[in-house]
């Protein structure tokens, strides 16, 4: 797997494990499935942990782990799937201050809309990568410096803005 942030690739701090026993034998920080969560909090009190979860999963079942994890991994089940986007948002809309990581076969012109939606990684499978190196990434991600959505990305829209000239003229 390749992670890529913002200003470009970076190592993965966390291993992922898909049972308890597994998560429980890593030492370090472990990236685990959402069900899991609540038993591993209990077992490793402190312990620096993530969860992973897919983008049809409802705020409401991940928001009670919010206060406790360090990372969300939202798993992208293709590139065209933009449930994941929406749930990004949600969670950084409930104050999420830990990671935000995007993880599946996403695309280099999808890098805007992630970081817009609160995404602070990607996270690609190898196939992915080969085809789109890191560099592409880091030039799509400058290629949408404007958007016309509320709360989408980083200042005031395009909409805010030509209201706040219509204001000033």
């Amino acid at each position: 797997m390749t992670l890529i942030r913002e200003d470009g690739a970076v190592e993965d701090r966390f291993t992922r494990a898909d049972t308890i026993d597994a998560a429980l034998a890593v030492d370090g920080p472990v990236l685990i499935p959402l069900a899991i969560a609540d038993e591993f909090a209990k077992a490793r009190p402190g312990a620096e942990f993530g969860v992973s979860l897919p983008g049809s999963t409802p705020i409401e079942d991940v928001k009670p782990q919010l206060g406790k994890i360090a990372l969300v991994a939202i798993e992208f089940p293709a590139f065209a799937d933009g449930r994941g986007f929406s749930l990004a948002k949600k969670i950084a809309r409930e104050g999420f201050s830990g990671t935000l990581r995007a993880s599946g076969p996403l695309i280099a012109d999808e890098f805007a809309d992630a970081l817009a939606c609160g995404f602070t990684e990607v996270e690609l499978p190898e196939t992915m990568a080969n085809r789109q190196p890191v560099q592409q990434w880091l030039a799509a991600k400058d290629t949408m410096t404007e958007h016309y959505q509320s709360g989408y990305g980083r200042g005031p829209s395009i909409l805010q803005k030509r209201l706040a000239a219509r204001k000033g003229a």
